[in-house]
């Protein structure tokens, strides 16, 4: 005979056919896949794509802002395959879509360690550890900003970190460049394609550019340069209107009547979750050694977190299929 209160317990738990009930235990997380891809922007995505097409078992892990910067653009004109143009958001949506539909598990967590020291490589987010066969990193590359309020608030209304992709929006308007780097100089000549006027802004007297890019910039007719001027706010309604500009020696302000600003000061890759793991450049970009593949065998990488040079969507794509097809090639070879 039972002691205490176990006999009515036992009771409880019975069905009405007097059989024990099968407990309800939480289903486990899978935690191992082919390939797992860090970071879910153009690259990412097309990646997913082209590894669950070839049947490997993939895992995006979308990090802070699933879809990247084109989260924060408004019209996306080119990017092929749209002829009235797209909203940024709205085509990642439809690339995570497409990826889903190929069975690519998606989930909305940030990495926070890697170990591609052995394999299978293990990929650590703050809620559960993963392992991979392969790895390709798209964790993509972030625009330095100005750092003022108005730069935020007018991101994708005025503000642009990329001439290529947005300088057609403004023609015939003032726009300024906020910099003083070969970057600068060379957005602020393409800018002269469309805009009547275009002002850069530099917060010193002399550029850092090399001098042929300096050189070109100068002798444009339609550039003006204001020497050691920051950018103190930016104003408007829907959009940008002006600018206030601020002398660094007189701390003068003066108001601009400007269509837009596009801040030309750099990016950073986000790679600070992979020194030690894998080569970078002197400025921190992921150095590719075999096509696509990084120093470690068996990790690859896609889009701006190794392309400093172009920076587009459709580029990040191309990137995205490359690296998933030299990971269906790499696994193949592991079989």
């Amino acid at each position: 005979m039972m002691s205490g209160d176990d006999s009515s317990l036992v009771m409880e738990d019975r069905g009405s056919n007097d059989e024990p009930k099968t407990p309800d235990f939480p289903k486990k997380t899978k935690t191992s896949y082919d390939v797992i891809i860090i970071g879910a922007g153009p690259a990412g995505y097309t990646a997913g794509i082209y590894c669950s097409r070839a049947r490997h078992d993939t895992l995006i892990i979308s990090g802070l802002l699933p879809g990247g910067q084109l989260m924060n653009t408004t019209d996306v004109e080119n990017y092929p395959g749209f002829d009235e143009g797209i909203m940024g958001p709205d085509l990642m949506l439809t690339m995570r879509k497409q990826a889903e539909r190929m069975n690519t598990t998606i989930i909305d967590d940030v990495v926070v360690n890697v170990d591609f020291r052995a394999k299978p490589f293990k990929v650590l987010t703050g809620s559960e550890e993963y392992e991979a066969k392969a790895v390709i990193v798209c964790t993509g590359a972030t625009p330095r900003k100005i750092g003022i309020e108005g730069e935020q608030t007018f991101s994708g209304k005025g503000v642009s970190y990329c001439a290529t992709c947005d300088g057609a929006f403004f023609r015939n308007q003032d726009i300024a460049v906020v910099g003083g780097g070969d970057t600068c100089m060379e957005e602020a000549t393409f800018l002269t394609k469309f805009a009547s006027k275009v002002h850069i802004i530099h917060r010193r007297d002399a550029f850092r550019a090399s001098k042929i890019m300096q050189d070109r910039a100068l002798s444009n007719e339609n550039i003006e340069v204001h020497w050691n001027s920051v950018i103190e706010d930016i104003k408007g309604d829907q959009k940008v209107q002006q600018i206030i500009l601020k002398d660094t020696k007189t701390g003068e302000n003066k108001t601009l009547e400007m269509g837009g600003v596009f801040v030309a000061i750099g990016h950073e890759p986000n790679t600070e979750l992979f020194k030690n793991q894998l080569e970078m450049d002197e400025n921190g970009y992921i150095i590719q050694k075999q096509n696509t593949e990084t120093s470690v065998k068996g990790v690859f990488t896609a889009g701006d977190v190794h392309d400093h040079r172009y920076r587009q969507a459709v580029t990040a794509a191309g990137f995205g299929c490359m690296s998933a097809i030299d990971v269906d090639k790499y696994l193949s070879e592991q079989k």
